[in-house]
């Protein structure tokens, strides 16, 4: 999966970039909106971290022309304000999803997973691997350590889910809006159900580990 961060702290830049590269990420940075404009140019990104506030060209410049240009990548907008207006006036601009700083390094690989997946991204559609289990969603089949595995539908894509994410959280919310196309209560127990059904079918050793507060990964 091809990452662009877009910048302009270099401390910070430098942290998420070794990050995801140290979880399998193939990740160029821009310090600045012109430069973020000449990467996408120049290279097919799956996902874009837009920080807003940029020098040379404002981060809301940036979003207008890869949207314009239609770019193709997902735009992870990044911001100091978590305001309504701020995270409205960022996704009426063509983000996909938006985060405010600071944020969980957790949560951020989990949004960019996401994204890469609603984008079509390298993962979307093919034979998931991982820790010994094999999952094709698109013939809807799983096994564990060469064990079929009978997964219902959501259990089958909360699955794909924690695949997909190499290791990195899937957060609840994430979970609500993948799995369950129905308005559901944030508050409901039905992802805690679900995932108590799936780690029974996995079996033992147990695969699946709760992130308080969060959300869960493999």
């Amino acid at each position: 999966m091809r990452v662009l961060i877009v910048e302009d702290e270099e401390e910070m830049a430098d942290l998420l970039a070794g990050g995801l590269r140290g979880q399998g990420f193939s990740v160029d940075v821009a310090r600045d909106g012109a430069r973020a404009l000449e990467c996408a140019a120049a290279s097919a990104y799956d996902v874009v971290v837009l920080d807003r506030d940029l020098p040379v060209l404002h981060g809301d410049a940036v979003c207008r022309t890869l949207v314009a240009t239609r770019n193709g990548a997902r735009i992870l907008m990044l911001t100091a304000s978590g305001s309504v207006a701020d995270r409205v006036g960022g996704l009426n601009l063509g983000a996909d999803d938006y985060l405010a700083k600071p944020f969980a390094y957790t949560e951020l690989v989990a949004r960019i997973h996401a994204l890469a997946r609603r984008g079509g991204g390298s993962s979307a559609g093919s034979v998931l691997e991982g820790r010994g289990v094999v999952l094709d969603p698109q013939r809807h089949l799983a096994e564990r350590d060469g064990r079929p595995l009978r997964l219902s539908p959501k259990e089958m894509i909360i699955l794909e889910l924690l695949l997909a994410a190499g290791g990195g959280v899937v957060t609840h919310t994430e979970l609500l809006d993948e799995a369950w196309e129905e308005a559901v209560d944030p508050r409901s127990s039905v992802v805690k159900v679900a995932m108590h059904g799936l780690r029974r079918k996995l079996g033992e050793p147990p695969l699946i580990e709760a992130v308080p507060g969060i959300g869960y990964r493999l």
